[in-house]
């Protein structure tokens, strides 16, 4: 009887271990897909270097970046996107430094809540660029508006997929240069059964005023945990310029990134 009360035991950790994980492997996808059903709060710090003529430059930025889905019915939800970025910086304008508040991006996704017959997920809404900038140097001192979409598809560990966006600058300050920029994001990752994730994008951008690009690739890993219960995403990173402006950055640049998560 102490034998198998034992190995009923041993069987009843294995199924919660099992289902522990088969969550949080669960979670970790969730991440992976900028339009699912769950709130979120990454705080993702970046470094960046080579700047200016000299390439004696280096930037420094943390970007907050709440996410929060809002049901509209029963078929729709709408995601809010946040993107506040809190910057330090030197010698990216040659002599000078500047640490603030840089512009704010705020995106809504209109969501469908079950994926199409091929599976696909997707959005679709409006990007604005809000000036909040504190620093001249850290702000185009514009309102932006323009479209923004998502498209991917998870099967099995893999999500492929990619979002794009396009904004356009209005009002603000008159001497300040326009703003035409658009936005693109390819990403592929690879999630394990033990909530490992292994993420491969880029994070374009081409300025239509100065036709330039600016082309970092990024590679993160990250691994899901629990505090007391709570769901944290901690991720360490590498990135390289593709392409840039002469001004910077260029060769390699680290990000780190810690994600909180609150599922219903």
């Amino acid at each position: 009887m102490h034998k198998l009360s034992s190995l009923l035991a041993a069987l009843g950790v294995a199924c919660v271990s099992s289902a522990s994980a088969q969550d949080a492997q669960d979670l970790a996808k969730k991440l992976s897909n900028p339009v699912a059903a769950l709130i979120s709060v990454p705080f993702q710090l970046n470094h960046d270097q080579d700047f200016g003529p000299g390439r004696q430059g280096h930037k420094t930025y943390l970007n907050v970046q709440p996410v929060v889905p809002i049901s509209l019915n029963a078929e729709w939800n709408v995601i809010s996107r946040t993107i506040l970025p809190l910057v330090d910086q030197k010698d990216v304008t040659p002599g000078t430094s500047q640490s603030g508040l840089g512009d704010t991006t705020q995106s809504f996704f209109f969501s469908p809540k079950a994926p199409t017959a091929g599976g696909l997920i997707w959005g679709v809404g409006p990007v604005l660029l809000l000036p909040t900038g504190t620093d001249p140097l850290l702000s185009a001192r514009k309102w932006g508006l323009g479209p923004t979409g998502v498209l991917l598809k998870q099967d099995g560990p893999w999500t492929l997929g990619a979002l794009a966006n396009h904004i356009w600058g209005f009002g603000g300050v008159d001497s300040r240069q326009d703003v035409s920029s658009t936005f693109l994001q390819p990403f592929v990752s690879y999630t394990t059964p033990h909530a490992w994730t292994f993420l491969l994008n880029t994070e374009s951008t081409y300025d239509w005023k100065n036709e330039q690009w600016a082309v970092p690739v990024n590679l993160v890993v990250s691994k899901l945990v629990k505090f007391g219960g709570q769901p944290v995403s901690l991720g360490v990173g590498a990135r390289y310029w593709a392409d840039g402006p002469e001004s910077g950055p260029h060769g390699w640049g680290a990000r780190l990134l810690v994600t909180f998560l609150f599922p219903k």
